[in-house]
Parts: structure tokens; C-alpha cells; sequence
């Protein structure tokens, strides 16, 4: 499926993308080049395929959470480029 030009700058600002002519031109073999591939793709038959939102069996990850002992905190700060007592001294991030 071949977009146009003005489809693809119609997208674009939807995403409120600012593309130059250059990139436009790319965008528009990309987009359209990825559009024939989900063409190629609805032609699959997939009869007697059940639809599945996860191919893979899931399973939990998760370990159990156990107790134990932290670093020093001589080592914890042993890097820090500034520390304030027992604690990491950093810059203010949010305005007062």
C-alpha cells in the first residue's frame, strides 16, 4: 500500500512529529514498506489457530524475598563525589 506525501505529513502531525521534506520522503517508503508487510501478513491462513494474547506459558519470576545484611555504609559512600554524614549529598532537583 502506497501512502502519500500528504498521509504521511498528516501523520506526522498527529504525532506531532516536525520532519523536513528529506525525511518525509523516507517516511513514506518506511511507512509504506511496513503496510505491505501486514498486507502480506492478513493473506496467512490462520484457521484452526487459536488467538492468544501470549504464546509463551507464563510463570512467575519472582524469588523470595529475603533478609539480608546491607553494605557498610563507609563502603556504600566510599564513592559518593559528596556526602553529608551518613548520607550521599546531591543537588536540589525540584524548585521550591
Amino acid at each position: 500500500m502506497k501512502l502519500s506525501r500528504e498521509e504521511v505529513l498528516h501523520i506526522s502531525r498527529l504525532a506531532r512529529l516536525g520532519i523536513t521534506d528529506v525525511e518525509v520522503d523516507e517516511m513514506q517508503t518506511q511507512l509504506s514498506n511496513i503496510l505491505d508487510n501486514f498486507d502480506i501478513l492478513s493473506g496467512v491462513n490462520t484457521d484452526g489457530v487459536a488467538p492468544t494474547a501470549q504464546p509463551n506459558a507464563l510463570q512467575n519470576v519472582m524469588r523470595e524475598d529475603t533478609i539480608v545484611p546491607s553494605l557498610p555504609v563507609k563502603d556504600v559512600l566510599a564513592n559518593a563525589p559528596r556526602q553529608e554524614g551518613e548520607f550521599i549529598k546531591v543537588n536540589a532537583v525540584l524548585e521550591e
